[in-house]
């Protein structure tokens, strides 16, 4: 396969907001997809290629481009070869040969397919390959059924790899994916409920558990290998030494749980989400290293050969129960009042409750309404855009935070307010410093990011408004905190902003 039908797909994408449009255009590109070169064409229409992040910056790639090449040549198959090679290169001397691969790499493209290897490779590639398309489209590549694609991709982790299967091996290829202790699972996520009594009401006899301020993991144990991973599937054991320990100590051989870990502090209150949240970095201090954290699992996905992502709700907990114990996230089957417990939650320093349909399968990877999060203020995941100098004493310091929602059909985020309220002298020495890194462009007044901070927000409400392209617009909007255990992919939806609107 040419690089140029990737290419001209990508533009495709990019043209329209259809979702339908978007599924057809990527399901006639990879039905004519050799199967050696389905994965990559799908990594690269998805924004990510198969080596992950190759360790190549903007600069480094502007100052590699040369001439275009008159005419397309390129295959996707040799990309894909360079890229792995320049992906493995190191030791001495591997800098000029890392240059040089991506040299003649870019030399040999035309200017539209420069172009689209230089956003591939920095992360700026969003024409609207969002998994929930490229999903349906390998489904209607491959003839095989949508919900089987989304299991697979769900279980494997790879919309690349699940793709190569469907196209190989059909339905078998995919049926045989399975949970496997060691390799994470996409967590379940929740939505938000418009309040305690709603959320119940939908649910009838819920489950309701304490919602922490704390960060996702998912652990797996086989023996005594033990593996931690964040909600983003990255693996933190080393840094988090003391959750493999605990986890060793289960009454178990083969486990893999679902929770939340936080710092407390000595009187068992929540320390600030980003002390929590700084165990998790190698370059911690050793201050930050002394904080123990400790885990709350809320979900039991296997237990000593035993899958569970199929079992409902209540026989996952009854599992959970025996295997963590003490450690299971305090909560109660059908409380008769459910809002004593949303109480005992915020008195505790919690953010509130989780109310969960017993009856529901793990949904990995989805956002559903089986599990809904109830809380007393409102919060937004927003991207940010842009951020303003400063004025006053914010002179000299990056402020104003320019806010995006996710737009579901893959497209840039939609902007939707701004807001420099909540920002401390240290979010704003912290911006200052690190916002360049991710400058796409700037004037007097503004510098434009590439949309992969996720910052939350709370704010009181939205309202129309034709002032931002969604409609909508953010009313008194205040900084919370960064959420580095985010991906922008993550953000909260255009849908989930207009969905708040007062009546």
């Amino acid at each position: 396969m040419q690089l140029h039908d990737v290419v001209d797909t990508s533009a495709e994408l990019a043209a329209t907001r259809s979702r339908n449009a978007k599924t057809a255009a990527l399901s006639r590109l990879l039905g004519d997809a050799p199967a050696d070169e389905l994965s990559a064409a799908v990594a690269f229409l998805t924004g990510r290629p198969t080596q992950g992040r190759i360790g190549v910056g903007w600069r480094t790639l502007a100052q590699l481009r040369r001439a275009p090449a008159p005419s397309a040549s390129l295959t996707v198959a040799e990309v894909d070869r360079t890229l792995g090679e320049i992906a493995s290169t190191s030791g001495s001397g591997s800098t000029s040969r890392r240059t040089r691969l991506l040299h003649d790499l870019l030399a040999r493209a035309t200017t539209e397919e420069q172009d689209f290897l230089v956003r591939l490779l920095t992360g700026e590639l969003r024409q609207g390959a969002l998994e929930g398309v490229m999903i349906e489209a390998i489904a209607a590549a491959t003839e095989a059924p949508a919900d089987l694609v989304r299991r697979a991709v769900m279980l494997s982790g790879d919309l690349a790899v699940t793709a190569s299967a469907a196209a190989s091996g059909g339905t078998d290829a995919l049926e045989r994916f399975r949970l496997e202790v060691g390799r994470p699972v996409r967590p379940m996520l929740a939505s938000p409920a418009e309040s305690l009594d709603d959320a119940v009401t939908r649910l009838g006899e819920p489950i309701v558990e304490y919602k922490m301020d704390g960060a996702r993991i998912q652990v797996h144990r086989d023996g005594d290998e033990v593996r931690v991973y964040t909600r983003t599937l990255r693996e933190i054991t080393r840094s988090v030494g003391e959750l493999a320990d605990l986890v060793r100590s289960l009454p178990c051989e083969r486990v893999v749980l679902d929770g939340e870990t936080l710092a407390l502090t000595d009187d068992g209150r929540p320390r600030p989400f980003q002390e929590t949240m700084g165990r998790f970095g190698s370059t911690a201090d050793e201050q930050v290293r002394e904080l123990l954290l400790r885990p709350y699992f809320f979900d039991c996905l296997h237990v000593d050969g035993n899958d569970l992502l199929d079992a409902p709700l209540r026989e996952r907990r009854a599992a959970l129960h025996e295997v963590a114990g003490e450690h299971v996230i305090p909560g109660e089957v059908a409380p008769d009042d459910p809002a004593t417990l949303l109480d005992a939650a915020l008195a505790a320093g919690h953010e509130g409750v989780m109310v969960k349909d017993p009856d529901s399968p793990y949904a990995a990877g989805r956002r559903g309404r089986a599990w809904l999060k109830v809380k007393p203020s409102h919060t937004l995941d927003l991207a940010v855009l842009a951020a303003e100098w400063g004025h006053g004493r914010r002179t000299g310091y990056l402020s104003n935070l320019h806010l995006g929602a996710r737009d579901p059909d893959g497209g840039e985020p939609i902007m939707v307010g701004k807001t420099f309220k909540g920002l401390t002298d240290e979010l704003l020495a912290w911006q200052t410093e690190h916002f360049p890194e991710l400058q796409r462009s700037r004037d007097d007044w503004t510098v434009y990011l590439r949309p992969e901070l996720v910052v939350e927000i709370e704010l009181d409400g939205v309202q129309t408004s034709t002032r931002y392209p969604g409609g909508v617009a953010l009313r008194f909007a205040r900084v919370v905190r960064y959420r580095p255990d985010k991906e922008a992919g993550e953000a909260d939806t255009i849908d989930a902003v207009r969905a708040m609107l007062r009546g």
